[in-house]
């Protein structure tokens, strides 16, 4: 096993009592906490401050739970936050061989997840009465079971809260909580349960350790709860500014999101020290360009170019090269593979650049389909790609090791293997407009004065990552895309093989999910949840604003339209009509100004689980956008003028499947 080093002393780490908090040593103005005592008296003066711990009492039945929480972390001045998670060896989830997981790559984060997976063990617990992914808008309620409000504004924060029903075992599902929209960085939130109830209606009861601090009555074996009470002085204050009544609660704590410097940091240096490095031509090399591919294409051209290498080697099991500041540092070059087709129309006229991004663990060469060969010749594009390394054909084994040994701190070397890969698109991006463009015959195919991204699937997925860091492309299609990757596994059939794995390696069912939990932080570095507020509103330093057109299929397999609604709502962009229904919190208009817009294809299927399980009747629609003349025009349309037009016959984007029965299956969200 290899891992990021970062010098931070984890024997630190007290199980279960403070850490350096003077309220752990009984100076938190708490009255009488003798055993024995009943009531502790008044609530003392409020002291936002926590204890580090390695096992929460306030979940006693999983280690790990309610999570993300505070109690993960510990006092850290030097970082945006003021914190640094710290997760003990303890609390770290043991595969079915023993193997336990290393928690050092998690100490580089001074928070948690803004996409989190807010999840606690609530054993008995029921969705009964839940706001659903159906129904967000229960969710802000003034009678809402679950409440998750923004600390500091007291705002209530969309949301929608489910079982996890990959459990066979019933006893063991964990209740979820997930925000309907991404969270701020750097924010502390309180996320609070009341009226939750179990299969035959009667109300969970709280733990003795919550119960403590709600009803200020001693529980001496427990000394966090000591600890405590001055933090939720401040917590039941806050939750009660916001109508929500202390008496009522089952459950209730907070967390900080981690700061945007701690995410974005590492891959904006990276970006920015390779495209210096390779300067304005950057190196590569022509392997063959073949005249009898297709008769729509004039020129199928493979290669080679240089870029800079941040990891140690440049296949699976790499390892982040750090520098002296913690930061990633280019070591040497390594030659990638790249293709490019220019269709036969550019015999006559001078064609676009388009930038085309692959699906989960396939290869560059899916620009070879014969949709893309159309939309090439037919619209005027010359279209290239590279492999998502990290998300790619080659890695598909690695992955599935991964999750076989519980070594999941290896999931890290995985993620620094996909920010290579963008930084290699970025390279990509100069080879084709700065370097392909002036060979002796290929030169005068190609017109660099436009040139754009389209993406499906993980393509579209990490092209919304590419389009928040690329200096040099300002239009994108996403299509069939989605974030944070922590909702969107769980409703994906796509993840079923990989589930298997999972489920082989962890005999709890608990452990899994919180191993997603935990992979969630690490893959924010390089995955859209992490960027998005880069994208169009807040552009990196040296680097434009960006504008997307996002597709999404109703009901697909593969990439839940829950996971596409949150990137639109996160960039508050408007729905465009297509005739299809209407998505919680996007302003729906007949047609859209120039910018970025978000629009839906309805190919008849059942509505979507309003639970977290993938749809699975009819045929998945998931590749059935990108295959539709109506698709490709208005595509088109958008990366050169910037509009998204309703293309579709009518207006209306339904294009149902022979034999395809709509009815809603009343079963599958069955607990």
């Amino acid at each position: 096993m290899r891992f990021w080093s970062v010098p931070l002393a984890l024997a630190s780490i007290l199980a279960c009592h403070a850490d350096d908090n003077p309220a752990a040593e009984g100076t938190s103005g708490s009255a009488d906490t003798t055993a024995g005592s009943g009531e502790t008296g008044s609530d003392p003066d409020p002291v936002v401050d926590w204890p580090t711990l390695s096992c929460d009492p306030l979940v006693p039945d999983y280690c790990a739970h309610p999570f993300p929480s505070n109690v993960f972390t510990q006092a850290d001045p030097a970082t945006p936050t003021g914190r640094r998670v710290v997760l003990a060896q303890e609390t770290m989830p043991t595969s079915y061989y023993g193997v336990q997981g290393d928690p050092t790559p998690w100490s580089r984060s001074d928070g948690f997840s803004p996409g989190a997976a807010i999840m606690a063990y609530l054993p008995g617990a029921s969705a009964a009465g839940l706001p659903s992914a159906a129904d967000i808008g229960a969710s802000l309620a003034d009678d809402s079971p679950t409440i998750l409000l923004d600390a500091d504004s007291g705002t209530r924060i969309p949301h929608f809260a489910e079982l996890d029903l990959s459990a066979d075992d019933p006893s063991l599902r964990l209740l979820f909580i997930r925000p309907a929209v991404r969270l701020d960085n750097a924010t502390r939130y309180i996320v609070a349960l009341r009226g939750v109830t179990d299969a035959n209606g009667a109300p969970i009861v709280a733990s003795p350790a919550f119960a403590a601090l709600r009803d200020r009555t001693a529980l001496d074996e427990e000394p966090s709860v000591e600890a405590r009470r001055p933090l939720y002085t401040d917590i039941f204050t806050r939750l009660g500014d916001a109508g929500v009544e202390r008496e009522s609660l089952q459950l209730a704590w907070d967390f900080t999101t981690a700061s945007d410097e701690n995410i974005v940091t590492p891959l904006q240096h990276m970006r920015d020290e390779a495209l210096a490095l390779v300067g304005d031509v950057p190196s590569f090399a022509i392997d063959e360009i073949q005249l009898d591919f297709d008769p729509r294409i004039a020129y199928r051209v493979t290669g080679t170019f240089d870029v800079p290498l941040f990891v140690d080697q440049p296949g699976p099991n790499a390892v982040m090269n750090l520098g002296d500041d913690g930061l990633p540092e280019a070591n040497g070059t390594y030659a990638f593979p790249f293709e490019l087709l220019i269709p036969a129309r550019a015999d006559d006229a001078p064609v676009q650049l388009l930038h085309y991004g692959h699906g989960l663990l396939g290869t560059h060469e899916e620009i070879e389909r014969d949709e893309f060969l159309e939309l090439c010749q037919n619209h005027g594009w010359a279209i290239y790609s590279t492999d998502w390394t990290g998300l790619a054909q080659a890695d598909q084994a690695y992955i599935g090791v991964i999750l076989q040994s519980g070594e999941i701190e290896d999931f890290d070397g995985m993620f620094a293997r996909l920010q290579q890969s963008v930084v290699n698109a970025l390279v990509l991006d100069r080879v084709i407009a700065q370097g392909v463009t002036g060979h002796a015959t290929l030169g005068a195919k190609l017109d660099p004065s436009l040139q754009a991204y389209y993406g499906i699937s993980l393509g579209g997925i990490m092209g919304a990552l590419y389009m928040s860091v690329t200096p040099d492309v300002t239009r994108g299609g996403l299509e069939v895309m989605g974030t944070p990757f922590g909702v969107l596994l769980n409703r994906s059939a796509q993840f079923d093989a990989f589930f298997d794995i999972a489920k082989s390696t962890y005999e709890d069912p608990r452990d899994i999910q919180f191993v997603l939990g935990l992979v969630q932080m690490l893959w924010d570095r390089v995955e859209p949840n992490g960027f998005l507020p880069h994208l169009r509103d807040m552009p990196l330093a040296d680097t434009p604003a960006h504008e997307v057109m996002m597709r999404a299929a109703v009901s697909d397999h593969s990439v839940s339209t829950v996971g596409a609604h949150i990137m639109a709502r996160s960039l508050g962009v408007p729905h465009v009509d297509s005739g299809v229904r209407e998505v919680y919190g996007l302003e729906t208009v007949a047609a859209a100004p120039a910018g970025s817009a978000f629009i839906e294809y309805d190919f008849g299927l059942p509505p979507e689980p309003a639970c977290a399980v993938p749809q699975r009747a009819c045929n998945d629609p998931h590749g059935s956008i990108r295959v539709l003349p109506e698709a490709a025009e208005q595509l088109d349309t958008f990366l050169r003028t910037g509009v998204v037009q309703n293309t579709c016959p009518g207006g209306v984007c339904k294009f149902p499947q022979d034999g395809c029965d709509p009815t809603p299956d009343a079963t599958a969200c069955a607990e």
